[in-house]
């Protein structure tokens, strides 16, 4: 009898442990999926990047998105399609090494910029590299993307300003 009843706690112990579990990897899953629409529809067009800035530390170099110096996105053009969420860069800066891709974008209902930088012909569901970045001061002509970067053990705001083009 005191097997049975051993089992049994140890049975429901087990099934309590398990339900708690899926269901806050469950929500938090639900959170970070649920996408920001009225943003995204905003951001919606071409744009233009017109200034990368580090707030209280200009004297840092920053190597963005792993492909070039951060400085190197300054009139880079950026293209955001809201339906499908989908889109295209492309680096012009005249001193730096030419580069263009398809992207994937989101926002998500915390404010995130999620992106995604793809290679020719491969789907985005197989990149499993990304970035994420604050949405701020979004208007009718411009927005800014704000990443953080570590500098000798302080977080640092990177800030791009995107300007909407012509």
């Amino acid at each position: 009898m005191k097997k049975i009843i051993f089992i049994c706690m140890i049975a429901t112990m087990l099934f309590a442990c398990k339900s708690a579990s899926t269901t806050a990897s469950t929500e938090a899953t639900t959170l970070s999926t649920k996408l920001d629409k009225s943003t995204q529809v905003a951001l919606k067009g071409n744009w233009v990047l017109t200034n990368v800035s580090y707030p209280g530390s200009e004297y840092i170099k920053v190597n963005s998105f792993d492909l070039a110096d951060s400085k190197c996105f300054i009139g880079s053009t950026w293209s955001f399609i809201s339906n499908n969420n989908k889109g295209t860069m492309a680096l012009t800066a005249p001193s730096c090494t030419g580069f263009s891709s398809p992207i994937v974008w989101s926002i998500n209902n915390q404010g995130m910029f999620v992106l995604k930088i793809l290679d020719a012909g491969i789907k985005a569901k197989k990149v499993r590299d990304g970035y994420l970045l604050k949405v701020g001061s979004v208007t009718e002509t411009s927005f800014q993307l704000i990443d953080n970067i570590n500098v000798g053990g302080q977080v640092k705001d990177v800030v791009y300003q995107f300007q909407r083009a012509n």
